[in-house]
Parts: structure tokens; C-alpha cells; sequence
């Protein structure tokens, strides 16, 4: 079994690069045959990915953060379209947001992810596919894609002090509730569902997460077919803080703004303005119009702890 590891130097700020000889310490001491090699450049993971599925490697590993993890995903998807398979993803947290990871019960630990690593349980998971904004063709997404507040939170995040990526993304919602507060008027279609309203936030989860402890979806299953929706419609900035904690619990849903479904197949079309939107902590777009978002059923294995449930 042959393991290539894509280790991200500066993600988490750096935190990467200072975990790479604890990464190889562990994988050594597991007796696992690896290769790692850092990336360089924005999606420089997807391009080693590709090269890696050709040259036969078993597992390609992402170390780093959410947006490292999205990269390789593309990779082996783009892979798995051209070549018909793709080999198994093994993640180790090295980044400032591992929510893909933490949905699917990955430790943060390098020590025990490099354990589950070794241990080798492998679980098909759904893959989704957003198009439209930057990427017309289409970029594929583990976790989630988001539009309008999350969206606009995450440039914030960026824009923030090595905290930690809880800290860090709740920091970035108390802003965001003073500097977005028009949402487009906006057309959701998904299922057999339509819904047309000013949505202060559309959420569409294959996890369960966002921001390292902000539970969007507690419901949501990787492997069962579906997005889970969360919409939010427009509301005053001190109505958002109210509602921060139930986001924190899961238990959103009962708050009167709030709306849930589940459906393979989402589009969003805007009335009035941009749809602001990202995927698995990168941004699309901000100056978009249009979305079209499906989910594809079992596309990839990943390594992960055999005991997870749904």
C-alpha cells in the first residue's frame, strides 16, 4: 500500500510546515510506505493528486485544512472522470478549519489520525458539485457550499489573527452581521421545493459543520444521497447574535427564520444583487447570479474510524 501525502506548508498559518516531521515521525512508526510532497500554490494540491492517482498510489492524503482537503478532492474526482476510479483520501488535520474531518469523525491528533491511517477503514462517501461564479465547469466540494453570510464570514476569516478556526469564524459572524445586511432576493429550487425570499443564508450540507463548532446540519449523512439545507432569511443584526447559540447546538431549526430540506439538486437564482458564495472555505464567487449545486452518490472512499456512524 502506497501513501502519498500532499502536505500544505502554510496552512493554519503555518502550522503545517511545522507539522510535517511529527507527520513522518508517526506515519514511520506505524510502518506506513510514503511519499510527501508540499504544494506551492493555490491548487497545487489537485494537480499533484492527478499526478499521483497516474503514477498508482493507493491513498492520497491531504495535510492540512479544509481548503487542502477540497483540492484534493478535486483532483480525484477529476481523476475518477477521466481514468473511471479514483483511490481512497486520507486527511490529517494540519489547518485552521478541518470540518470536512470532524464530520466524519477524523481526529485532529496527527498521532491518532496516522493510526487510522494505518488501520486502513475505508467508507464511501457522497460528493457534491457547485457550478456557476468562478467556476462554470463546475468545482467539486466534501463538506458544504455556502451563500451569502457564511460566504462574506469566510472572507472575514481570512482577513483575521491566528486564532483558532472557531474563534476565529465567530469573530467573523459578529462582523458580518453589521457589514451584510441586504441579502438578494432570491429564487431556491431544490427538490420539488421552490422558495423565493431575501436569505440572509443558504447552506447546503454534505457535513455536518462549519467553522469548527457551528453545527449547521446535526442530521446530515455523507453517504445517504442528500444535501441538507439550512435557509436563513434576512434579519437585524442583533437578531443574529440571538441566534448564534442555537447554531452552536444544532437546534437552529426551531427558531421561526429558519427553514430545512434535503434534495441532490439545488439551484439558486438571483432576483436583485450578487449571491456571495463558498465551498468548503473557499470562495466562488462574489458577484454571481446563479447556482446550480448536486450531490453524486458514493464517489469516493475515505479512510476514517471503522466505529463513525452515519
Amino acid at each position: 500500500m502506497r501513501y502519498k501525502i500532499i502536505a500544505n506548508p502554510v496552512a493554519g498559518h503555518g502550522h503545517g510546515l511545522q507539522a510535517i516531521p511529527k507527520i513522518e515521525r508517526a506515519l514511520t512508526k506505524y510502518g506506513l510506505a510514503y511519499d510527501l510532497i508540499r504544494t506551492e500554490r493555490p491548487w497545487h494540491a489537485a494537480e499533484i493528486t492527478r499526478q499521483s492517482v497516474a503514477e498508482g498510489y493507493d491513498v492520497i492524503v491531504a495535510a492540512g485544512g479544509d481548503g487542502t482537503v477540497n483540492e484534493v478532492i478535486n483532483g480525484l474526482m477529476l481523476s475518477r472522470q477521466a481514468q473511471g476510479h479514483a483511490p481512497a483520501l486520507g486527511v490529517l488535520c494540519t489547518g485552521r478549519g478541518n470540518d470536512f474531518a470532524s464530520s466524519l469523525g477524523i481526529p485532529e491528533d496527527l498521532e491518532q489520525a496516522c493510526q487510522v491511517l494505518a488501520a486502513g477503514f475505508r467508507r464511501p462517501i457522497d460528493i457534491g458539485r457547485v457550478s456557476g461564479g468562478n467556476y462554470p465547469q463546475g468545482r467539486f466540494f466534501g463538506n458544504c457550499v455556502g451563500v451569502g453570510f457564511d460566504a462574506i464570514a469566510t472572507i472575514e476569516v481570512a482577513r483575521m489573527p491566528r486564532w483558532g478556526g472557531f474563534f476565529s469564524f465567530l469573530a467573523a459572524v459578529l462582523k458580518t452581521a453589521f457589514i451584510y445586511n441586504k441579502a438578494p432576493l432570491a429564487t431556491i429550487e431544490y427538490g420539488q421545493d421552490t422558495l423565493t425570499q431575501r436569505s440572509l443564508m443558504i447552506s447546503m450540507m454534505n457535513g455536518r459543520q462549519l467553522g469548527d463548532g457551528f453545527i449547521m446540519a446535526p442530521d446530515s449523512k455523507p453517504d445517504d444521497g442528500l444535501l441538507d439545507l439550512c435557509i436563513a432569511e434576512q434579519v437585524k443584526p442583533l437578531r443574529i447574535f440571538e441566534m448564534v447559540p442555537h447554531f452552536m447546538r444544532g437546534d437552529q431549526a426551531t427558531q421561526p427564520e429558519i427553514k430545512t430540506g434535503r434534495a441532490a439538486h439545488i439551484r439558486i437564482t438571483s432576483q436583485d444583487g450578487p449571491l456571495p458564495a463558498q465551498t468548503d472555505g473557499e470562495i466562488i464567487c462574489t458577484e454571481g447570479s446563479c447556482l446550480e449545486i448536486v450531490l453524486l452518490p458514493l464517489q469516493l472512499e475515505i479512510i476514517c474510524q471503522a466505529f463513525q456512524g452515519g
